[in-house]
């Protein structure tokens, strides 16, 4: 389970850095111009980055890829095309080739936040949490980094699955101060107290993820543990509701293939 802020790695800011100096002006006759080779390949990688970055809002990962490793090829030195092929390679599973991805944009970007908080995010995915969490303080440490709670609650998260749960609690909870809207703190802190036998906590946190409408995947979790939690108090109807919730939101992954399995079991 990923919590690295996932709403930060589509910035589309190389459209304005392909078109700097468009501004210029000349009186050389058009027919005596020669191309120039260089301003022509940042024309096609511009192209190219901002096809992959269709498909990666539509979810097509595989076309993504092969759009932004052109534009890489046309461009080596953009910070973004590297950024925005990682998340690519992280969807398919190519944890590998997103952090090689992920570290040249921050060679080429001294400073790039998001590129940090994604690597962190990927190593999560990888279950390397110690890694993770190196990333997440040293993001924490820099004081020009805007969004702390971001990287407070994959950092919360990490220490979690390392049995920190003391800590863990703390900078999740840190994280809900900074933004009580940032759902994915809400979200861990809920399996936290779960966890812990809160049950009454964990359903009033997963209540406000759903009340902050997420998205149908995080809707999905947070209406999938709070069915387990009424179940597990005897309380089957409330907990057939959330699990309908989840089934007619139909999501793809597995929240929704068990809520399906439930149901069936329940009814």
């Amino acid at each position: 389970m990923i919590r690295a802020n996932r709403h930060t790695w589509l910035p589309l800011a190389i459209a304005l850095v392909l078109v700097a100096g468009m501004g210029c002006v000349t009186t050389e006759s058009p027919e005596l111009r020669k191309p120039d080779p260089a301003a022509q390949a940042k024309k096609q990688a511009e192209a190219k980055y901002n096809v992959g970055i269709d498909h990666l809002k539509n979810g097509r990962n595989a076309l993504a890829v092969r759009e932004l490793r052109s534009a890489i090829e046309l461009e080596p030195r953009d910070p973004w095309s590297h950024f925005a092929i990682a998340e690519a390679y992280r969807r398919i599973g190519r944890t590998d080739d997103a952090l090689q991805h992920l570290e040249r944009a921050m060679e080429l970007k001294p400073g790039f936040h998001s590129a940090r908080l994604n690597l962190s995010g990927v190593y999560i995915q990888r279950n390397e949490y110690e890694a993770a969490a190196r990333q997440a303080e040293i993001l924490l440490e820099d004081a020009t980094f805007a969004k702390p709670w971001s990287a407070l609650n994959n950092l919360g998260w990490c220490q979690y699955r390392l049995g920190e749960t003391q800590e863990a609690r703390a900078n999740l909870e840190l994280a809900s101060e900074y933004n009580d809207k940032y759902w994915p703190a809400l979200l861990n802190l809920g399996i936290l107290e779960a966890s812990e036998g809160r049950r009454l906590e964990a359903l009033g946190l997963f209540q406000r993820v759903i009340d902050l409408n997420p998205g149908p995947l995080a809707l999905a979790e947070a209406h999938y543990r709070s069915a387990e939690i009424f179940l597990a108090i005897g309380q089957q109807e409330k907990a057939v509701r959330h699990l309908v919730a989840v089934a007619e939101s139909k999501p793809n992954g597995k929240w929704g293939e068990k809520s399906e399995e439930y149901l069936k079991l329940l009814r």
